[in-house]
């Protein structure tokens, strides 16, 4: 005898299946089927997988139902992984801009609907001009005017089109890598130690570090001053801030400077707050730290101290809490190891949703448990691992032989699979190092500088996206 549950309870069990079990039961009946193509449900995964879309509608998102979004979205994601070698082309341009290169993708995610994409990157070429670069046609699209003085640092917000430089007169200026000149300009009276671009909520910012300890937060397009805070006795080179950028965190590899946590609004709505409100996590020597994808309250701290050497993992959730009027947050430290039975130490780190940790030495990509249970080693004998890139979906190491590995998060375990790699045979000269790793749906991109020597942009695009 069948027994039939009205949609109510039906919905309700739907609701605790992931979007793989969906489709499953989507394929029982016409009943099940439109109860588990229902758009709450598909909602609520797209809210969890990707933070943004708590902020957009499907009308913004270009797709009818929220399924089809995610059905969609999560195809583009996974491109790369379906992907084999002879399926990308490799590319390269070469740069005159010393050790102060950088490179920054300066369109967005790429991949469209019909298989086409197209990766623009914007760069400093020279020591005083930026440039954009698409990939895909291998031609330069804008340069910048000559610039008086030398370009210290670059970053973008690929989804505004929009560049930040600032040089070593620590002036600040704002491009669109359209017009010539640049659309805004505002001045530090320290020299900066670092920058980072983000779209908050209350609309997209510039948070500049200096030399000082302090942090500036200017607004754009105007670049008008928001808001600074005196954080550290002096400069800080690390600007982390969490997915849905309620959180930032600023550290410093030392060892009697902790990081500090503050709460993203009380920097930007200063009528509201008498003070920003902050927290210090007890971390010392932070040499890396990375928020959890699709969370927005967690963070991995990473050190390497003491002699000998021993490398250390903390992980914290950030919250929240009322003291009478008064807001403060508190970091509540749930997991923590060290490394203690490893020849090497790592040098790179990540983190997947799942809370797993990724790092490398330089003969090995180690995965870990957030409290340090050892799933997987990949051993690097005739290579030497250079730099490490962690996304939701990818993991990418590049050697020093000039190789790529991709690997991919398994997504119904822990683990993690290589998918392939790529050669391209330029060789890490004796004095160069990677000094920027960069992915999006169809490209790779490696900036690679060279001490004594030419400075190379190498791309890989993916020209089949089936």
């Amino acid at each position: 005898m069948e027994v039939h549950l009205s949609s109510l309870p039906m919905m309700e069990i739907f609701s605790y299946l992931d979007a793989y079990s969906l489709l499953q039961v989507a394929q029982v009946n016409k009943n099940w089927n439109a109860l588990a193509s229902n758009g709450f449900l598909w909602r609520k995964l797209c809210q969890e997988r990707w933070l943004f879309c708590d902020m957009v509608t499907l009308q913004l998102l270009g797709t009818e139902t929220w399924k089809q979004f995610f059905v969609y979205r999560t195809w583009q994601e996974q491109a790369k992984s379906r992907a084999k070698p002879k399926d990308f082309t490799y590319k390269e341009i070469p740069l005159e801009c010393g050790v102060r290169g950088y490179a920054c993708y300066i369109s967005g995610c790429a991949l469209t609907r019909n298989g086409q994409g197209k990766s623009v990157v914007c760069m400093v070429s020279s020591k005083n001009k930026i440039s954009t670069w698409d990939i895909n046609e291998s031609v330069i699209t804008w340069v910048s005017p000559v610039q008086p003085a030398s370009i210290k640092l670059l970053t973008t917000l690929p989804d505004m089109h929009i560049a930040v430089t600032v040089d070593i007169q620590s002036t600040i200026k704002l491009w669109d890598c359209h017009n010539r000149e640049a659309l805004a300009t505002n001045n530090l009276e320290s020299p900066c130690k670092s920058l980072k671009t983000v779209i908050s909520k209350d609309g997209p910012i510039v948070l500049v570090s200096d030399t000082l300890g302090n942090l500036y937060i200017f607004r754009i397009p105007d670049l008008h001053l928001i808001s600074t805070v005196s954080v550290f006795p002096c400069g800080f080179d690390e600007i982390d801030c969490s997915p849905q950028k309620k959180w930032v965190l600023l550290s410093q590899n030392h060892p009697y400077i902790y990081p500090k946590v503050f709460y993203m609004n009380s920097l930007l709505r200063t009528s509201e707050f008498s003070d920003p409100v902050s927290t210090i996590l007890e971390f010392s020597s932070c040499k890396r730290a990375f928020w959890t994808p699709r969370r927005e309250d967690r963070i991995t701290l990473m050190s390497r101290r003491g002699r000998p050497i021993v490398t250390r993992f903390e992980t914290y959730d950030m919250k929240l809490e009322e003291i009478g009027n008064k807001i403060i947050v508190k970091g509540h430290l749930v997991a923590s190891f060290s490394l203690q039975d490893y020849n090497e130490n790592p040098k790179w780190m990540g983190v997947n949703d799942k809370s797993m940790i990724v790092c490398s030495t330089r003969s090995s990509l180690l995965l870990f448990s957030m409290k340090g249970l050892h799933l997987q080693t990949f051993q690097y004998s005739s290579e030497t691992i250079v730099r490490l890139l962690v996304d939701p979906v990818h993991v990418i190491v590049t050697c020093n032989d000039g190789s790529l590995d991709v690997y991919m998060w398994e997504e119904r375990s822990l683990l993690l699979r290589r998918c392939y790699g790529l050669q391209n045979g330029r060789h890490l000269p004796s004095f160069g190092f990677i000094k920027n790793l960069l992915c999006d749906d169809v490209s790779i991109v490696q900036l690679m500088i060279d001490r004594q020597g030419p400075c190379f942009l190498m791309a890989y695009t993916l020209n089949i996206c089936s």
